[in-house]
């Protein structure tokens, strides 16, 4: 996958809610954790995470926080698909789980 393919599917600089909303589901399926446990574990309902993931709200400060603390998720990633500044296996996980989210997928195929 080459860089611009990356910046597609990572939606590179769109920071609607439709994009940050793959890009939470995609960093939870990285995370390995259902909606639930990852609320529990960020600290958020998992009706926030439901939402944010459903594009109804942006994804909150606390599930952010978690990401960045945890799974070396950062905010520029989550907000505006940045992710040139994430380490290299970040990105090759996050690749993955984003075309998972574009396939209907709910978990990263093995």
């Amino acid at each position: 996958m080459d860089f611009q393919d990356k910046e597609a599917l990572a939606g590179t600089r769109d920071t609607s809610k439709e994009a940050a909303a793959k890009r939470l589901k995609a960093a939870r399926l990285m995370t390995g954790l259902g909606q639930q446990a990852f609320g529990e574990a960020s600290g958020v309902s998992k009706a926030a995470i439901s939402n944010a993931e459903k594009a109804r709200s942006y994804p909150g400060r606390e599930a952010m926080i978690f990401l960045h603390r945890e799974h070396r998720v950062d905010f520029n990633f989550m907000i505006a698909g940045e992710f040139v500044q994430l380490p290299n296996d970040v990105q090759e996980k996050l690749m993955s789980a984003l075309l998972a989210v574009d396939s209907g997928l709910d978990h990263i195929p093995s």
